[in-house]
């Protein structure tokens, strides 16, 4: 049976639920998943909306091409307004839970309001039900997973929460297929307030393409690009953690609080050592051909029997050597804990490599910790502070808060190391390193992260990076992290392409990693999926749309130029170990990226706010009147 796209809406307040059509026009405007739900959002959530209040949404799409076969193709963006933030939020998941979704029939679930007692919304094709749920509240990620599937089928699939997102923790993610997190700005603490435990859903219906023939002609030459990138045998191998040595090298890896970019000891926590002595398995989301997840169990010491997903490179960085942490027994049960209670591992080694270097200038006393003595590369007390994070006991209850608040509350200059923007814990590139990385950073919506302008390309190291780079400015010789030229051309290039990746639901690595599923292919695929004709000028101007909506929410929610940054840190205190002839990043060095960014995007140079004809020559025209009517509309 073929299904209607449609937008499940579900009501948690009222009890109740409906279903809406997905018009053509939404659909050629904002593509799917992360495009129509950044619509749905600005057309939801009003100005100055409690993130944790019912008033707030929690809108789960499914990629436009998830379930079709293109490979990597069945990712999730899920799209709230942030509680670690204030300001708008996509998360994005691998897994089969976005796949299954499209099967039963629906591309995206809006859920509003909030339940008065611990529920979950079960789908089954047209069947959708919200049903008790207070036989899981309390239960972890693995544990709920596994009463849902016991209840209701091996084949269902299950997207919750765990004992973080439960607690309001604003580092909690969403879990999708047990090891598949939607993880930074907080989604799993929207979801643990409407009091939603899980969604659990399977379906049985097809998805119908326009012009099946064409479009496996292109899901081949996606699939001959991507096994030819000279990047993915490598991916394969190791997964994302095989990049800490080259990051190393470069010294773009940031170590003790993003004190310097480079270690020794990064040799012991490599993707190489992961997978000669951890590594039980490889594992890929669905339709993917690179399997770059990785399955690891710890067969002896302490932890013995812990097993999970992962851990990436994020991982290693933030429970790791971010914290001086080089033992894999301590990394690994700590990723664990953040999988099965559903936490971001990024923010959470983040907030306690932060923490850490309190008690170092003792900021932090042991009346503040509990006793614990929270030195680098202290493991264990790595591990029971993502299990306080989790439950919010102990110092745990301030650190759950994010570092942004924790510093606040702390006092006495500890913001100065306390690496965020816009309040998000900041991935572990070395952004003083990395000028391209420093720019998207910095004008990130949703905070200091590169899963929204993946600019991996600037470190040209491999041909077809070389080759990306040279095709947006025209010179391969700006594929040089240490250079602030053309920055702006490589950011807004890379923004467009992401979202779109994100709208058909493919993995980054496939179009801003690897280099096989490109903004030509996904125009053809687009077109032929869903009968919509789209040159690939057309479709990345469909995620400078979306960017532009993006950017507009957080206009409207009060954001400015100001907020457009870099930590402290990172401004402030070159890397002891800043290779010889690099730019220093530098307040001014921002600023001069962030002109010409702006210039580029035709944006407002002294408040950083669209302009009406930027807005409006990308169909943004109600966005416009709205902003303009809020005295938040340059000009």
């Amino acid at each position: 049976m073929t299904k209607e796209k449609v937008i499940l809406q579900v009501d948690l307040s009222a009890g109740r639920t409906w279903t809406e059509p997905i018009s053509k026009e939404l659909e050629a405007a904002f593509l799917g998943s992360r495009g129509i739900n950044a619509k749905l959002l600005w057309d939801l959530v009003r100005p100055g909306t409690d993130p944790l209040g019912p008033e707030n949404v929690l809108i789960f799409g499914a990629g436009k091409l998830s379930g079709t076969g293109a490979p990597s193709s069945g990712r999730t963006t899920i799209t709230c307004k942030s509680p670690a933030t204030g300001l708008y939020l996509k998360a994005n998941s691998g897994g089969h839970w976005g796949t299954e979704l499209r099967y039963a029939g629906y591309d995206h679930v809006v859920v509003r309001g909030a339940a008065a007692q611990p529920v979950y919304i079960y789908i089954e094709d047209g069947l959708v039900e919200i049903r008790s749920a207070a036989h899981l509240w309390g239960k972890d990620v693995r544990e709920t997973t596994r009463i849902l599937r016991e209840e209701l089928g091996e084949e269902i699939e299950v997207a919750c929460i765990g004992q973080a997102g439960e607690n309001l923790v604003r580092m909690a993610g969403v879990m999708c297929s047990i090891y598949n997190t939607a993880a930074r700005g907080g989604a799993g603490a929207v979801m643990g307030s409407k009091k939603l435990k899980a969604i659990a859903v399977k379906g049985s219906g097809e998805i119908a393409l326009k012009d099946p023939a064409t479009y496996w002609k292109v899901v081949q030459e996606c699939v001959k690009g991507l096994l030819a990138d000279s990047g993915a045998s490598g991916l394969h191998a190791y997964g994302t953690s095989g990049s800490v040595l080259p990051l190393n090298e470069l010294r773009g890896f940031a170590v003790d609080n993003w004190r310097r970019g480079s270690h020794p000891n990064l040799e012991k926590i490599s993707g190489q050592t992961l997978a000669d002595k951890y590594l039980k398995r490889k594992v890929g989301c669905n339709s993917c051909i690179l399997g770059c997840h990785r399955y690891t169990e710890l067969d002896h010491g302490k932890y013995a029997g812990s097993y999970s997903g992962g851990p990436e490179l994020e991982t290693l960085g933030a429970l790791g050597c971010g914290c001086g942490v080089y033992e894999w027994e301590y990394i690994l049960k700590g990723n664990e804990l953040c999988n099965i209670y559903g936490m971001d591992t990024i923010s959470v080694g983040n907030v306690i490599a932060w923490a850490m270097e309190c008690y170092e200038r003792g900021v932090l006393t042991k009346k503040d910790t509990g006793g614990l003595e929270l030195t680098w590369g202290n493991g264990e007390v790595v591990v029971e502070m993502v299990r306080q994070i989790a439950f919010r006991q102990g110092l745990g209850n301030l650190l759950a808060e994010g570092v942004r608040r924790a510093a606040q509350q702390v006092g006495q200059d500890s913001w100065k190391w306390a690496i965020e923007v816009k309040g998000l814990e900041q991935s572990r590139v070395d952004t003083r390193k990395a000028m391209a990385y420093a720019l998207a950073f910095a004008v990130n919506p949703r905070g200091a992260d590169h899963l929204h302008t993946e600019t991996f390309a600037e470190f040209g190291l491999s041909p077809e990076a070389r080759a990306i780079i040279k095709d947006i400015t025209g010179d391969e010789k700006y594929a040089n992290p240490y250079s602030t030229d053309k920055r702006a051309e490589i950011v807004r290039w890379h923004e467009d392409c992401y979202a779109v990746t994100d709208c058909l639901g493919f993995c980054a690595f496939t179009t801003t990693a690897l280099f096989g599923v490109t903004p030509d292919r996904m125009a053809r695929l687009f077109a032929a999926a869903t009968g919509l004709e789209m040159s690939e000028e057309e479709i990345m101007k469909a995620g400078r749309r979306i960017m532009n909506l993006e950017k507009a929410f957080n206009v409207r929610e009060g954001a400015a130029r100001q907020d457009d940054t870099a930590p402290w840190r990172l401004l402030n205190e070159p890397a002891p170990d800043l290779p010889e002839g690099a730019t220093v990043l530098s307040q001014e060095k921002l600023d001069e990226m962030l002109d010409a960014y702006y210039i580029l995007h035709n944006w407002d140079l002294k408040t950083s706010w669209p302009k009406r004809e930027t807005l409006v020559e990308l169909g943004l025209d109600e966005v416009a009147r709205e902003l303009e009517a809020m005295g938040k509309l340059p000009g």
